[in-house]
């Protein structure tokens, strides 16, 4: 691990350096260099993977939490036309959910209706 040491006083140029070296002599150890500054966190802009997730984690809370949960832009009036937007939506989807649900019941009874309909003719001519 002497060369790790020695490549960390160079810094950054030294490990890009020797990515490009590893990639023109046989790519698979540029590539495995790569994957190594990636994994050890040397060329991350943050410095390690805890400061990373807190970034993200910051971000998703900047944002309203993601997909999942938005929090309030501030303006009183866009939010309650956005949590009744959403309300609605919700609701037609569930409507929608329920009409799918009750065509396929009808479709799989009618199926149902027509292979005993079809049985029922059948078993007389075969007796």
């Amino acid at each position: 691990m002497q060369l790790v040491a020695t490549l960390d006083e160079y810094g950054k140029p030294a490990w890009i350096t020797a990515m490009i070296v590893g990639f023109i002599l046989w790519w698979p150890i540029g590539l495995g260099i790569l994957a190594y500054l990636i994994w050890s966190g040397r060329m991350g802009c943050c410095g390690n993977r805890t400061a990373w997730r807190q970034y993200f984690t910051d971000e998703a809370r900047r944002f309203g939490g993601g997909m999942t949960a938005f929090g309030s832009t501030g303006n009183r009036a866009f939010d309650e036309y956005r949590a009744d937007t959403l309300r609605r939506l919700e609701e037609e989807a569930n409507e929608f959910q329920a009409f799918l649900q009750r065509l396929r019941h009808a479709k799989d009874k009618a199926e149902f209706d027509q292979f005993m309909a079809e049985r029922r003719s059948a078993a007389p001519s075969a007796s």
